[in-house]
């Protein structure tokens, strides 16, 4: 039994069509139309180019929107915080540093300024403020202290050359003290003027016949009321210093006789001490008023 063609000529092949037939039978042993599926693959193709040309552009455009938009939101941030900082002139490291007006601060009190004159002078002045307590230490050696005394008669209580010399120069007071130790005793007399310039003239001028007068009494036997004795002088700001140490004995004083120096030498740096300080302590509450 044959079979032939039904109803009407053959349909026509079309590859997008999945349910099309091919145009050529499957058991007729015809050759295919190759002409036909040439075009059709070209026709194909084409089609393709044009959907992959067009989703393209479509996601170019869509990521065009999406940068921007998210360009938009990070404008708008409520934190400050910009997409792109803002162009900034840096100075180069050669740029000039700052210049600042010059100031100056007031210079520090002169400590001695107070000690100088009797018109800055104005600390409380007795045998206590020079010569406090009941002994002091000096150099590492324990003194014991002695009789004070407070006179306005400074040629009172000197001698030797030291009456006239401290009249020619108007001293005012005369504070002395005495401390003692092993036997050896040494009295310090400060003499106060009203400047500095008086103090240094009275210094100047004494000598070694010189001196101020031992000071004995409770308990401090009466010493270099005769014979040799060791004395000094120096002065710093209104005040002129003197000391006079020997033995308690009696025994006259030699070169030999370490000892009886170094009371000397010690007293006289423990009172220059207390003039200085005298002159700290006011030059200090001078610059915090």
């Amino acid at each position: 039994m044959s079979f032939g063609q039904q109803g009407g000529p053959q349909s026509q092949w079309d590859p997008w069509k999945p349910q099309s037939q091919q145009p050529w039978n499957s058991g007729g042993g015809q050759s295919p139309d190759w002409a036909a599926l040439a075009e059709a693959s070209e026709a194909r193709n084409k089609r393709r180019r044009l959907l992959l040309i067009g989703g393209g552009a479509f996601a170019t455009v869509a990521i065009g929107t999406a940068v921007a938009v998210a360009v938009v939101s990070a404008g708008g941030d409520s934190q400050g915080n910009p997409t792109s900082l803002p162009s900034a002139d840096i100075p180069s490291q050669s740029a000039s540093a700052p210049s600042f007006a010059p100031t100056s601060a007031p210079p520090p009190l002169d400590p001695k300024d107070f000690i100088a004159s009797a018109k800055k002078d104005k600390a409380p002045l007795s045998p206590a403020t020079f010569f406090p307590g009941t002994q002091l230490t000096e150099a590492g050696t324990l003194y014991k202290k002695g009789p004070t005394a407070d006179t306005r008669n400074c040629a009172s209580a000197v001698g030797g050359t030291l009456p006239k010399i401290l009249t020619a120069n108007d001293c005012t007071r005369l504070i002395r003290a005495t401390y003692v130790r092993d036997g050896i005793a040494v009295t310090v007399g400060v003499a106060v003027f009203d400047t500095e310039a008086q103090a240094v003239k009275a210094k100047g001028q004494s000598t070694k016949k010189s001196f101020v007068k031992s000071l004995s009494g409770g308990g401090v036997k009466p010493f270099c009321e005769s014979g040799f004795c060791r004395t000094t002088s120096n002065s710093y700001g209104r005040y002129a210093y003197f000391t006079n140490a020997g033995f308690t004995n009696g025994k006259d004083v030699t070169p030999k006789d370490i000892p009886v120096y170094k009371t000397g030498d010690d007293l006289a740096q423990f009172t220059f001490d207390q003039i200085r300080r005298r002159g700290e302590v006011q030059a200090s509450a001078a610059a915090n008023e």
